[in-house]
């Protein structure tokens, strides 16, 4: 069932508007907007009716704060209003509302006017995760990868916690598109990365298939001894997989991975470190394939020795 979030200081308000919509809806009622900010950020909304006229935070002021939160931001939000003149309904439309609804309520309009923008927004989400999927494995593509991976820098920065960076490649893959061809390759694409991903399921870890045979993550909280460690048990996994290879290329299909663990700081980049799990990446694949090279916080190289 949809969630919608109802912010106002009348509770008589509220409640009749909860009375409407509480039949095909999860609602709840927040009469502050403090405790309505807080709700909507810490919560999972399709809508937000937001009255305009509260004491203290006005509900233009509310609104430009959920437009400025990263996590609200794509929440639509309908004003609430008994003022119906035009300079009030442009200002709301300016800050990022959707739809007004006047008082007094009429439920059949009330009903109309959330159900189709509880229809649009769902429509963008839908829009929204085909252009961030990666369409061949489901995971998250490069776009994806580019918009998270600053916001998650920026976390672990203010956070003060490690941050890791990994790269992943397909070793030989060129040989076993050439041997079986490119639907069989597309299969071991696919059947790797729900492999890696199935060892990155915490809320802080992130997985994306970077580029042809490329997969890039990343995991926050963790040092470099505990996610190098990690990583081997991945790449591990992929060997277990006993997947045959070109009899050129080894005898299973395996992954060589790169990575770096830093504890982000002012006039450090994420795209810097990228790079440096990406120079470790062809250090593992000089050495030998199939193996981990990492570097720790202090720049040291954890090379994973194979036989």
């Amino acid at each position: 069932m949809e969630k919608i979030l109802i912010i106002d200081d009348s509770r008589l308000h509220a409640t009749q508007l909860k009375t409407i919509l509480e039949e095909d809806y999860e609602v709840t009622v927040a009469q502050t907007a403090e405790e309505g900010l807080s709700y909507a950020s810490s919560g999972i909304f399709s809508l937000i009716l937001l009255d305009v006229v509260m004491p203290g935070m006005d509900g233009f002021t509310l609104l430009k704060k959920l437009q400025e939160e990263v996590f609200t931001q794509s929440v639509p939000v309908i004003l609430i209003t008994s003022l119906s003149d035009i300079e009030n309904e442009h200002h709301g439309f300016l800050l990022g509302a959707v739809d007004y609804i006047t008082k007094p309520f009429h439920p059949l309009i009330v009903k109309a006017r959330v159900n189709t923008h509880i229809k649009l927004y769902n429509y963008r989400k839908q829009v929204e995760y085909q252009s961030r999927t990666d369409q061949l494995t489901g995971v998250a593509n490069r776009r994806q990868h580019d918009i998270c991976s600053n916001i998650r820098w920026g976390e672990a920065g203010r956070l003060k916690v490690p941050f890791s960076v990994c790269m992943f490649d397909i070793d030989h893959f060129k040989a076993y598109n050439d041997t079986f061809g490119h639907p069989a390759g597309d299969k071991v694409i696919i059947t790797v990365a729900k492999t890696i991903s199935s060892y990155l399921q915490r809320n802080t870890d992130f997985f994306a298939r970077y580029g042809g045979e490329e997969f890039v993550a990343f995991l926050m909280g963790e040092n470099s001894n505990k996610v190098f460690e990690y990583l081997k048990k991945i790449r591990q996994a992929v060997e277990d997989l006993h997947i045959p290879h070109a009899p050129s290329a080894g005898e299973w299909v395996t992954i060589s991975i790169g990575g770096v663990t830093v504890v982000p700081e002012a006039g450090k980049s994420y795209a810097s470190y990228l790079q440096v799990a990406d120079n470790m990446l062809y250090e593992a694949k000089k050495s030998g394939r199939n193996r981990v090279v990492w570097i720790d916080e202090k720049m040291k190289q954890l090379p994973e020795k194979t036989t």
